[in-house]
């Protein structure tokens, strides 16, 4: 292909990847498949190989492969990026309101407001020349921030040239926007769980993982942390834009941004504002982020520039803070729990305290790394926080308050369970168990197994007792079960035993990729053992496969490669499998009793989740990918069934009513999955 061809198809294409990638990420809504995106960007890089003059920065091939950088330019923003007063009860949002109204000509129109939510992530500033996205900084001290343009190409959220859409408003020569980098709850749980299985450290909140991912030297750490861009306001321009803050919410949305459309409102009463925000507070932990409260802005930016700011702070909007999900306690000691990779967890034993509604008198302590990094100590006043239905965790020690008897926190020498002495390999985070024969860890496997093949019945306490009294040792062993065995257990009646039995044989149907994620194979989880069953087909390809094949899977690293290969290599890890092979379970796809996609009951149905359900997502999820549905985190025109347990969320719920999507309760999926 000559130049000039190679130069025109390359923009068409480019065109057509950003158009594409704004459609899955911001709306939820491909019009081509993963394969067909994946053909176009190879065509893309491959012209680019060829005519290297040929790469732009709104490439798409772009997102991910800048050099590490050896530190961050400084960069003055073109204006200042202020921060809020703030109110923390109903009364002080009048008192505000009060406040400004004293500033106001006579004649002022009646004022209207708008509601967005306060993220609790971090600040940035983009800024765009000709619609092409040309620079990205920090907040830094609200004059200066720092150049991180690179780490924000990585994010899928922001569009690297506006208007993503071909029918968009065309935008000014210079448009400089103010938007928010967090990561979402749900993707925050599967980084913090990618990040311990490899034997990272793993975060403590949200707010420090967006923020310590954004501040990577190596763009490519960045590209691979789940990040998420929300836009709220404009910073400054040199061309005609919106007069009002719910004008500008839509102008974004239409250039191509995310807005938090979930909580951003419009009112026209002081009245109904302070309805919402109290509303809003009860509802805080049924958001996909975290936020610690609702920002209230006057819509007319004409009067906000008008009324300036005071101590750097803009008169024209507040900052309505959601009460405190934090308490200060005192830490009595610390419990170690033994996981079933053997990983030894660090748990804070609390002299009990109120969060939220809740007593708390235990709380997560991460890892001994974060143990060390923050000092914390038995005996120290802590600060706790609990958000919702997230496991309670210590931020960090009251420093000021020691006393002096305060006692370092030192990592086990043996295990709490066996006794064997703990392994911590250099460069690792993680303290482990390395015995197999570690009854603690024969517990937890045999309820991760009866978990990922939904096994219901089989709660810790029985499989403690089951592990106690020597009828498991390995999770194969459940298909040798005898009923008079079951029967002589605390608990166990003709009834429970029979359904418990039962349950373990109906498991037996379960596909290929579940039994390949029920084993524990440290780093595969469900969406990895769905990699490897497509690639090798049955568990014996997969036990043969060496290293080089293994980590030539997408999605598979040299590690994973690694732990796959160790698994195999142990004899009872191969005497497990045989035992699974002789009960008559699936290893391998296409089986007798596993059924291809197609004929699965909920194949080619995509399902999203609101509200409480009676048993967690993950179980739920897992059963519904098992029968051949798919989850997804937003409802969309795509969306087959919205599930609703108790409290819905308002937005997932409104957007299904809005699209006429079928409303479901636990026992209509379950209807659906016979």
């Amino acid at each position: 292909m000559k130049l000039e061809a190679a130069r025109e198809r390359a923009a068409q294409l480019r065109e057509e990847l950003n158009m594409h990638s704004y459609r899955y990420y911001v709306l939820n809504s491909p019009i081509i498949s993963d394969g067909e995106f994946d053909a176009l960007m190879d065509e893309l890089r491959a012209l680019e190989t060829e005519y290297p003059e040929l790469k732009q920065p709104d490439s798409p091939t772009q997102r991910i492969g800048s050099t590490p950088s050896d530190g961050f330019e400084k960069v003055e923003h073109p204006a200042p990026i202020l921060s809020l007063d703030k109110a923390t009860q109903e009364g002080e949002i009048f008192a505000w309101h009060t406040r400004i109204a004293k500033l106001l000509p006579e004649n002022t129109s009646p004022l209207s407001y708008v509601v967005e939510p306060k993220f609790d992530g971090l600040t940035v500033v983009l800024h765009y020349t000709d619609g092409l996205f040309t620079l990205g900084a920090t907040r830094g001290n609200g004059q200066i921030g720092e150049k991180i343009t690179n780490n924000l190409r990585t994010i899928n959220t922001l569009p690297l040239r506006i208007p993503t859409t071909p029918n968009g408003p065309q935008p000014p020569g210079n448009l400089v926007i103010r938007g928010e980098v967090l990561i979402l709850l749900q993707d925050f749980e599967k980084l913090n769980e990618k990040l311990a299985e490899s034997g990272n450290a793993i975060f403590a909140n949200p707010r420090n993982a967006a923020a310590g991912s954004l501040r990577q030297l190596d763009p490519q750490i960045t590209a691979g942390r789940p990040l998420y861009l929300y836009a709220y306001s404009i910073v400054t321009t040199d061309g005609e834009v919106p007069t009002t803050q719910w004008e500008t919410l839509e102008y974004l949305k239409a250039l191509g941004f995310v807005i938090a459309e979930d909580v951003c409102r419009k009112f026209d009463t002081l009245e109904e504002v302070a309805r919402y925000c109290v509303a809003m507070n009860e509802k805080r932990n049924q958001l996909p982020y975290e936020a610690d409260g609702l920002v209230i802005k006057i819509n007319d930016l004409a009067i906000q520039e008008t009324l300036g700011a005071i101590g750097g702070r803009p008169r024209g909007a507040v900052a309505y803070k959601f009460p405190p999900q934090e308490a200060t306690t005192t830490l009595l000691d610390v419990e170690y729990s033994v996981g079933r990779t053997g990983t030894i967890t660090p748990t804070a034993l609390l002299e009990p305290v109120a969060i939220a509604g809740v007593t708390v008198s235990r709380a997560s302590l991460h890892n001994f790394d974060f143990i060390e990094e923050r000092d914390i100590r038995i005996g120290d006043r802590v600060v706790v926080h609990r958000a919702g239905d997230v496991i309670p965790y210590i931020v960090g020690p009251i420093i000021d308050a020691r006393a002096g008897a305060e006692q370092p926190i030192s990592p086990p020498e043996v295990c709490p369970s066996c006794g064997e002495a703990l392994v911590h390999p250099e460069g690792e985070v993680a303290y482990t168990c390395v015995n197999t024969t570690c009854p603690a860890q024969r517990v937890q496997k045999l309820i991760y197994f009866t978990h990922v093949l939904d096994i219901e019945g089989l709660g810790e306490r029985t499989a403690e007792q089951l592990v106690e009294r020597g009828l498991v040792t390995a999770p194969s062993d459940l298909y040798t079960l005898d009923r008079e065995k079951l029967l002589e257990l605390e608990g166990f009646a003709n009834k429970k035993a029979d359904n418990l039995l039962e349950a373990i044989a109906t498991a037996k149907k379960q596909p290929f990729a579940s039994v390949l994620a029920a084993l524990g194979i440290r780093g595969i989880g469900l969406t990895v053992a769905k990699l490897l069953a497509q690639h090798f087909n049955s568990l014996d390809a997969l036990a043969t496969a060496s290293e080089e094949s293994l980590a030539g899977v997408e999605g598979i690293g040299p590690i994973t490669a690694q732990n796959i290969k160790a698994w195999f290599s142990r004899k009872h890890n191969q005497e497990m499998v045989e035992k699974l092979r002789a009960a008559g379970l699936n290893l391998a796809t296409g089986e007798t009793g596993t059924p291809e996609s197609a004929d699965q009951p909920l194949a080619g149905l995509t399902f999203v989740i609101t509200g409480t359900l009676s048993q967690p997502r993950d179980t739920i999820k897992t059963w519904i990918e098992s029968l051949g549905g798919k989850i997804t985190g937003s409802v969309s025109k795509k969306t087959s069934y919205l599930i609703a347990g108790e409290d819905p969320g308002g937005n997932k719920y409104t957007k299904a009513q809005q699209l006429g999507i079928p409303i479901i309760d636990e026992a209509a999926l379950k209807t659906l999955g016979e």
